[in-house]
């Protein structure tokens, strides 16, 4: 009798183990199939049983480590919108999943799949095209380049949404998108080659950016959007990394458009210089693992922060954002205590956060410049700022929600110089 009541034991939890098609699927379509389908920047899709079931050992420890989905921030600082971490219940699921053996299960247990956007993670109402494609050579150090695409936008045009599609993923290691709206200083822009590279930076506010790990913009938020005005330009800034095969790429911008004016105007403030770290003194050392990096602003007018992206290149180590108020208490409200370059997530707000006027904003961070960061393609030599991935940058990518009318050259508090000189701190990067 005893052996009986094992056996029926054994095919009770045998029964009960998690299948795919009932109990995993619906958690990686929730978590994971955002990258993990064809044409998305996950290099393996999670769509069906047989393209995910090579892949469950390593799912297991992807989740366990909480490598996967990627995401960085201490959880002791901030709530944010896009928080991509998966729920334990799902982790453990997963898990008992892969103990098990991975079964397929029934296929009337299947969820209906869900329905992607083709190409697409918004739903554009325009798509705007680099005019041509761009050859990347198979080798070599290829500067930023900069592409003119006209918006044709005859009025003002509020957009609440966007997306970067590269053409070749292999080949693009990030774009950003400015708007440059027609003017006296961009008739020269008119004389351009359509889809040849400019000769000169065309300048612009910045837009939105590709990066990896970086999902689709959404500037909706409390009633927000961006202003795209009558006549403006796109500026495609490509950086392109080649991949040891020649490659063209034609990358595309998609906007979704709002139906009508918002209340609030989403407009990114994507760094201040108070002295401290800025492109003309960036100097770290050789061998130095915890070189200090800083920015900071400062509010003259009442804001909502609605996103940070902090941004370093291979030698990033860390970031912290703290803000001090008018009445000197402080808080600190962004903590990447791992930098990570190959995810340059950006952190929507679970609510805007509101600073009144007099609000100062400190990032801090330090790069590692030492032969114990993997990263790292040389700790030997002296690194100065740059574009490109072996030399460095740091910023915060500061985003705000203010009143749609409200005057930009009046957000931030004016600096002083060395030389006694005020300058209004830098409201575009």
């Amino acid at each position: 009798m005893r052996l009986l009541v094992l056996s029926v034991g054994c095919a009770l939890s045998l029964s009960a183990a998690p299948t795919f098609n009932k109990d995993v699927l619906p958690l990686l379509q929730k978590n994971c199939q955002i990258c993990h389908r064809p044409g998305e920047a996950a290099p393996m899709s999670f769509l069906t049983y047989e393209s995910t079931r090579p892949w469950a050992k390593a799912m297991k420890a992807a989740v366990l480590a909480h490598k996967m989905p990627p995401w960085h921030p201490d959880p002791r600082y901030g709530h944010f919108l896009n928080d991509r971490r998966m729920p334990e219940p799902d982790i453990q699921t997963l898990v008992a999943w892969v103990d098990a053996g991975a079964p397929e299960g029934d296929a009337k247990d299947k969820p209906a799949p869900f329905q992607w956007t083709e190409g697409w993670n918004i739903r554009p109402d325009v798509v705007l095209d680099m005019p041509k494609p761009y050859t990347v050579p198979a080798k070599g150090t290829i500067p930023w380049l900069d592409f003119i695409v006209p918006t044709h936008f005859t009025k003002d045009t509020w957009v609440v949404a966007g997306e970067v599609r590269p053409g070749a993923r292999s080949v693009v290691h990030h774009a950003s998108i400015n708007v440059l709206p027609p003017g006296p200083e961009t008739k020269w822009i008119e004389t351009a080659t359509p889809g040849e590279p400019l000769g000169k930076p065309p300048g612009g506010e910045f837009f939105l950016g590709f990066a990896p790990g970086r999902a689709p913009a959404r500037f909706d938020v409390d009633d927000s959007a961006v202003l795209v005005p009558a006549g403006s330009y796109l500026v495609i800034n490509m950086h392109y990394t080649p991949s040891g095969i020649v490659t063209a790429d034609q990358t595309k911008v998609g906007l979704e458009l709002a139906k009508a004016p918002p209340k609030n105007r989403f407009i990114v403030v994507a760094r201040g210089d108070d002295g401290g770290t800025s492109p003309q003194n960036v100097t770290i050392l050789p061998g130095d693992a915890n070189s200090p990096a800083h920015r900071s602003i400062t509010f003259a007018q009442p804001v909502k922060l609605a996103y940070m992206n902090p941004h370093m290149h291979l030698r990033g180590k860390d970031f912290i954002a703290k803000v001090t108020y008018p009445t000197g208490e402080s808080e600190t409200i962004l903590s990447v205590p791992h930098y990570d370059y190959n995810w340059q997530t950006g952190y929507y707000f679970e609510k805007p956060l509101v600073f009144p006027a007099g609000t100062r904003l400190e990032m801090d961070g330090h790069w590692d410049n030492s032969v114990n960061n993997p990263a790292n393609p040389d700790p030997t030599a002296t690194v100065h700022w740059g574009q490109q991935a072996w030399e460095e940058m740091f910023g915060g990518g500061v985003t705000l929600i203010i009143p749609r009318d409200m005057d930009e050259k009046t957000l931030l508090q004016r600096v002083k110089k060395a030389d006694g000189s005020t300058t209004r701190a830098s409201a575009r990067e």
